[in-house]
């Protein structure tokens, strides 16, 4: 008797009515105005698809798109739900939702990663997915954009269950993802082990081994160099060149860092290594200051030790609230979405503010922040670092050949530039903000593509 078959067939059915539904019909446009985004609830605010929305029409309305490539463009192409069976440990038999959405895969392949969570939403998803289709195209990677996620807490699930859940998720994309269709990435609750379950299970299905149908594995199993430091690394190139831009010194630049993760623990130690000082670091459970500069190494050390970056010996407890409110050259929000909001941003007092998370800034307080004069650096530029070593694995796994690790990140690092003077000419020519500059960039690319390659019919 297999997992599903313990479900009733009313279920079943109703959920390949749900798959087919969000397959088939995606939603249309009402309007080609822009969201009024000042007239926004605070719920409406922190939603990460209203957020980019808003932010797109702005930025199609500046470019004049034409309307029907901005009814394209505005909504994903494909969305799908499934309802996952898993057997777990005690013998009983619990169902997941997962999703994933392609935005565009008018660039080349769907490209995103895959989290585990229990604030997984399909809204989400969907803002993730088109971000990345922006992210790509602002470092002008052959991608599109995709994202996945499982309504789980994977801190409350063992080895087992999670990579029955994760095969089973698989199982239920196979004709949906591949090297030429949709290759998914780690995220938040996924790792190099996730990924090597999904790329098994995948070729499993294809008989044969496909390295290519995920990025973010273990090295040893078509993984790529440098992959794991690589959104911090794109983080830390992105300030070197916004100092540059605004004429600032690296020496005496300090730094907070809200999130101490992979991205914000590896921006951590590079910037450090390069002589900034970062003098707080913000976690889910405490913070920590320094006015003279926190040992990086020594608190990396710790936090591994300990599971927490509290009850370090080095630095002072902070409220972790209030210390992303401390005067610092640099503030790097580099945890999850919806951190600076209208409630917080006049308070800021930071002279940049580069995005290491996904939508860490609401549409609301981006307004709030351009009146303060903040140099902001924006998601889509500042954390395109991953995606862009994650084009290089792709590459990699394709031809069969790897490159060593200074290769990767002297690619990483001349794209990372290019791409952020890119984003302040746009800025400059345009008369916008950064973050505006990047989506008209973005929007701009694609556009062009989607024209080339006119509408299927």
């Amino acid at each position: 008797m297999t997992a599903e078959s313990l479900i009733p067939k009313t279920e079943l059915k109703k959920k390949k009515e749900t798959i087919m539904s969000a397959m088939n019909t995606p939603a249309q446009p009402t309007t080609l105005e822009p969201v009024k985004f000042e007239q926004m609830s605070l719920e409406q605010e922190t939603n990460p698809w209203e957020a980019q929305a808003a932010r797109f029409d702005i930025a199609a309305k500046k470019l004049n798109l034409d309307p029907g490539v901005w009814k394209v463009l505005r909504y994903p192409q494909r969305e799908i739900i499934v309802h996952i069976p898993v057997a777990m440990d005690d013998g009983t038999i619990e169902v997941f939702t997962g999703y994933r959405v392609q935005h565009s895969i008018a660039r080349g392949p769907g490209k995103g990663g895959i989290r585990y969570s229990p604030d997984v939403s399909l809204d989400e998803v969907r803002a993730l997915a088109s971000w990345m289709t922006w992210k790509c195209a602002v470092v002008n990677i052959p991608f599109g954009g995709a994202k996945g996620g499982v309504i789980c807490n994977p801190k409350k699930m063992s080895q087992g269950e999670l990579e029955r859940m994760t095969r089973r998720y698989t199982a239920e994309l196979i004709e949906f993802i591949g090297p030429e269709k949709d290759v998914p990435a780690p995220d938040m609750g996924t790792d190099e082990q996730t990924m090597a379950w999904i790329m098994d299970t995948y070729s499993m299905h294809m008989r044969q081994t496909v390295t290519a149908v995920v990025t973010g594995k273990p090295v040893n199993i078509g993984g790529s160099r440098g992959r794991r430091e690589a959104t911090g690394r794109g983080i830390s190139v992105v300030c070197d060149s916004a100092l540059k831009y605004l004429n600032l010194p690296v020496e005496g630049c300090r730094v907070i860092i809200q999130g101490f993760g992979n991205v914000g623990s590896n921006a951590a130690k590079l910037l450090y290594e390069k002589g900034y000082t970062i003098i707080g670091i913000t976690e889910f459970d405490g913070a920590l200051y320094d006015a003279d500069g926190l040992d990086i190494p020594s608190l990396t050390s710790h936090r591994k030790r300990a599971g927490t970056i509290n009850g370090f010996s080095g630095a002072e407890a902070a409220d972790k609230d209030e210390l992303m409110t401390r005067e610092c050259e640099i503030l790097i929000p580099a945890a999850t979405e919806n951190v600076i909001t209208s409630q917080n941003a006049a308070h800021l007092k930071c002279r940049i503010l580069c995005e290491g998370a996904n939508g860490p800034t609401t549409v609301v307080a981006d307004d709030i922040l351009e009146e303060k004069g903040v140099f902001v650096i924006p998601d889509i530029l500042a954390n395109a670092g991953g995606v862009t070593t994650s084009y290089f694995e792709w590459v990699q796994d394709r031809m069969g050949y790897f490159w060593t690790e200074v290769e990767v990140n002297q690619r990483l690092d001349t794209i990372m530039s290019a791409s952020f003077d890119d984003v302040v000419h746009y800025a400059t020519t345009h008369a916008v903000n950064n973050r505006i500059a990047a989506y008209m960039l973005a929007i701009d690319r694609v556009a062009y593509t989607t024209k080339q390659r006119g509408i299927y019919a």
